[in-house]
């Protein structure tokens, strides 16, 4: 995970990658959906204004429960700030 402080006071920003090693479109866009959803139910209220977030999508995204996928992102966002 990338941070930049964009230094204003805008709401945050989230964007995300997938390399084409993960594998074909379905498979990247699985991953993609799966941390959209993390951001949207956990993680968002974590996020520091005026900061953009670059989330790195891997493979194993997959097989972890969403459960334990939210708590994970949510305890990398606070330990940017």
């Amino acid at each position: 995970m990338e941070v930049l402080d964009r230094g204003t006071s805008d709401a945050p920003r989230v964007g995300f990658t997938v390399t084409k090693k993960v594998g074909n479109a379905v498979v990247r866009n699985r991953i993609r959906r799966r941390l959209k959803e993390a951001v949207r139910v956990h993680a968002a209220g974590d996020m520091t204004p005026g900061k953009d977030y670059v989330i790195v999508g891997r493979e194993d995204v997959l097989t972890v429960p969403f459960e334990q996928l939210a708590a994970e992102l949510s305890r990398r966002i606070r330990g940017t700030r």
